[in-house]
């Protein structure tokens, strides 16, 4: 397979011809790279069995990691996970950011995506561009970090194309991403538990 395309899109008005070729690319089962509001994503469709199974082999990722997906809005995360009043006065304050919410999940979810204790990490970012995708594609798009299978980070679309182009379909090229992970809360219990500080506030959740 020929090392997929790279396209530069605008990060903050993203040109929606550009946006369209994306949304045709998983529409049609593919797996793209794309920026988001911590680094760049590879990404599909959260129901596009194959294309998922695509993302663990380019990774070389163990069928136990587990892989977060972005929804566009609350609406939205209500639908693949039971967000009670805790939860949800969590979200307000803290979307769009940079953050990955572990919560319970619901039936819509495809088993593929179920961490270990049925529940799913969901990421309403703070990226036109990633939430644009969503909305024109019209289901959540799985989103895991675009790395070499040892964990490297990788924050530039042509060291993306180079390490991973074979891999995948189109690769959206915002500029340099820096290389800060989202910071990762659990909302799946009583109390939020702040699992990984990386990029975004979370002393408020700390006290």
């Amino acid at each position: 397979m020929p090392a997929a395309p790279i396209v530069e899109i605008d990060p903050l008005h993203p040109q929606p011809r550009v946006i369209e070729r994306a949304v045709s690319a998983l529409s049609s089962g593919g797996v793209i790279a794309y920026p988001t509001d911590t680094f760049y994503g590879i990404g599909c469709d959260l129901f596009d069995k194959r294309a998922i199974e695509r993302i663990y082999q380019l990774k070389q990722l163990p069928r136990t990691h587990e892989l977060a997906f972005i929804c566009q809005d609350l609406a939205e995360i209500s639908r693949y996970a039971i967000v009670d009043n805790a939860a949800y006065r969590v979200l307000r304050r803290k979307v769009p950011g940079p953050f990955t919410f572990i919560l319970p999940a619901t039936r819509l979810v495809p088993e593929l995506v179920l961490r270990r204790q049925k529940t799913v990490g969901i990421r309403i970012p703070d990226s036109p561009i990633a939430l644009e995708l969503v909305r024109r594609l019209g289901h959540p798009l799985i989103s895991t970090s675009a790395a070499r299978p040892d964990g490297d980070v990788l924050i530039d679309a042509r060291d993306i194309k180079e390490e991973l182009g074979h891999g995948l379909d189109l690769i959206l090229d915002a500029g340099f991403r820096p290389a800060e992970p989202s910071s990762v809360i659990d909302l799946s219990g009583p109390e939020p538990v702040v699992v990984r500080v990386g990029k975004g506030d979370v002393s408020d959740l700390m006290e």
